[in-house]
């Protein structure tokens, strides 16, 4: 049976702004949990790499202790600070980028950013140091929520700006939130994208639904402890007990939502 930990960083700065401080990560802190990995023989994948093992199904090979390193945003603090720890160790990661909210989106922009945000041009220096760049939707709505219209526009015109200004293939994304649903998951597919990554926090496996694949979250709260012992899939269900009970009584909420709004008007 396959296990690989996905780790779900956002921003990475000793400065954070309020809107993002509790999902940052101090830069020491993420240079520690990089070496942690490194020195413990860990082999880091992009989650485009670890899908393409999952798609060719059971008894595929996979590398010692495999582990992927993923950002959902695109926060500016990716090119300045987590770039650089992660070339030290040699390590490639996958940023998921909501393409409406990078400095220079122009026309494009959309949504409303929470900090400083990536250019096109760091995205594309990102892409050329090994960098797998991965979809967030375009304004990072929650896409669970929309009507199918505006859904199939959100994934559609995230993929195709990144691909055109990225210049580079763009096959994997994550949900803005964390949050999906069957409709949801079928316009993924639909747009082009073979797999996606969910929350969760729970390890992933070659039993998941490639286009739901779970992650673990890294927060600032995150001691090398809680951190050590995800990694290792050491007791991950405690670990994140609190976040899974709260994930599971809103997706009842966000259901019951997305119904209502089915039968009232716009």
């Amino acid at each position: 049976m396959i296990r690989v930990p996905i780790l779900m960083y956002h921003s990475v700065t000793d400065t954070p702004k309020d809107e993002t401080r509790g999902l940052s990560v101090r830069p020491s802190d993420f240079a520690e949990q990089l070496a942690y990995l490194a020195e413990n023989g860990f082999t880091p994948l992009t989650f485009g790499d670890l899908a393409a093992a999952l798609r060719q199904g059971r008894g595929v090979s996979m590398p010692d202790r495999p582990v992927v390193v993923t950002f959902d945003d695109g926060y500016a603090d990716f090119h300045s600070r987590a770039l650089p720890i992660l070339e030290r160790h040699r390590f490639p990661a996958t940023v998921f980028v909501t393409s409406g909210w990078l400095a220079d989106a122009g026309a494009d922009a959309a949504g409303r950013p929470l900090d400083d945000m990536l250019t096109w041009g760091q995205v594309r220096e990102a892409a050329r140091a090994g960098i797998e760049i991965g979809g967030h939707s375009h304004s990072h709505p929650q896409l669970d929520q929309l009507r199918d219209a505006e859904l199939r526009d959100e994934l559609r015109r995230n993929k195709g700006l990144l691909e055109e200004k990225a210049d580079a293939p763009v096959t994997t994304m994550a949900y803005p939130f964390g949050y999906s649903s069957a409709r949801v998951r079928r316009e993924a597919g639909g747009a082009g994208y073979v797999a996606a990554c969910a929350v969760a926090n729970a390890v992933a496996g070659d039993h998941d639904d490639l286009l739901a694949v779970p992650r673990l979250t890294v927060a600032r709260d995150t001691g090398m402890a809680k951190f050590r012992r995800a990694v290792e899939g050491r007791g991950v269900p405690l670990l994140y007990l609190k976040e899974r009970a709260l994930t599971k009584g809103y997706a009842l909420v966000r259901r019951t939502r997305y119904a209502i709004r089915q039968v009232v008007p716009r």
